[in-house]
């Protein structure tokens, strides 16, 4: 039995074989259709979610399965004081599988140690979002045609954006994977990716604070929001939350085949006059999302 708790528990020959299934359910639907019949979801989320939430329960529907499960601590026996270890010991007696959010970094890898199931890490505080760096991947390659010698631009919130954290950890293992940190100093990226990630693996980044002046080298926008749950102060979110604005005049000093990726939800970072360019590609990878879980969904229930 298997667990995904970061994107780094995938070989990349596994990764690869991942998103070949996800493509293949993209262009073949109804193969797939029937895939997870008798089979039950368990959605276990301390902490709102739309995308992530949703696009899970939809591959299983997709796959045939059905789902049950939570949406925030509220509405479980959290609320009362139940663990995390106790809660994924019954879920394993309802369930064959399990997504989980929480806003505790480490809370699914508890869960994983005690559980019956398959465990899928769905986000666990400022640290790790596997699942939607597999979409990320995914994205990527569809449009790209190949996840390696690119400039990866990454904006915003890089201090406590775990789809950015996981995404950087992901892309080193493809050769010729170039990073463009843009964030103002008090978001940049945590010392230890800085550190143990791109310096350790002599990947070739820099750090900027203006957007503008790296628009023209890359392959790849990511742009993120600032997060106000993550911050201890209003005056720090207020202050920092419209830094960075991408509009159709900061994308006209983009290549004609750069894409800009957004993990979602957006809020003032990109302007809606953006969606419209077909070089905007976020809405597409909420599309991928449902592929790559459903891939993943079959892969950890050995059904692939």
């Amino acid at each position: 039995m298997r667990h995904l708790m970061s994107p780094l528990d995938l070989s990349v020959k596994e990764l690869d074989d991942l998103l070949d299934l996800a493509n293949d359910i993209e262009n073949n639907p109804k193969k797939y259709a029937h895939a997870c019949e008798g089979k039950k979801l368990a959605t276990c989320f301390y902490e709102p979610s739309t995308r992530t939430r949703l696009s899970f329960e939809a591959a299983m529907l997709n796959l045939g399965g059905s789902v049950l499960g939570f949406s925030s601590a509220d509405s479980s026996s959290a609320a009362k004081g139940e663990s995390v270890s106790d809660t994924i010991r019954v879920i394993s007696c309802y369930a064959d599988i399990c997504a989980m959010r929480h806003p505790k970094e480490g809370a699914p890898l508890v869960a994983s140690q005690k559980s019956t199931i398959p465990v899928i890490n769905a986000g666990d505080g400022g640290h790790q979002h596997p699942t939607q760096t597999l979409t990320d991947l995914l994205t990527i390659r569809s449009l790209k045609g190949k996840l390696d010698h690119m400039t990866i631009g990454l904006c915003g919130d890089l201090k406590f954006g775990r789809t950015v954290h996981s995404l950087i950890n992901a892309l080193i293992r493809y050769p010729g994977i170039r990073f463009i940190l843009i964030s103002p100093e008090e978001l940049r990226i945590p010392d230890y990716i800085r550190e143990d990630v791109l310096r350790k693996n002599n990947i070739p980044f820099e750090e900027v604070e203006r957007l503008d002046d790296a628009m023209p080298n890359l392959d790849i926008l990511y742009m993120t929001r600032v997060q106000r749950e993550r911050f201890f102060n209003e005056e720090d979110y207020i202050r920092l939350k419209d830094y960075y604005v991408l509009t159709k005049q900061k994308l006209s000093l983009a290549k004609d085949d750069m894409y800009v990726l957004h993990p979602l939800p957006r809020v003032n970072e990109i302007s809606v006059e953006v969606d419209d360019d077909p070089r905007a590609a976020y809405f597409k990878q909420a599309q991928y999302g449902v592929y790559v879980r459903m891939a993943l969904i079959l892969t950890l229930l050995e059904l692939a």
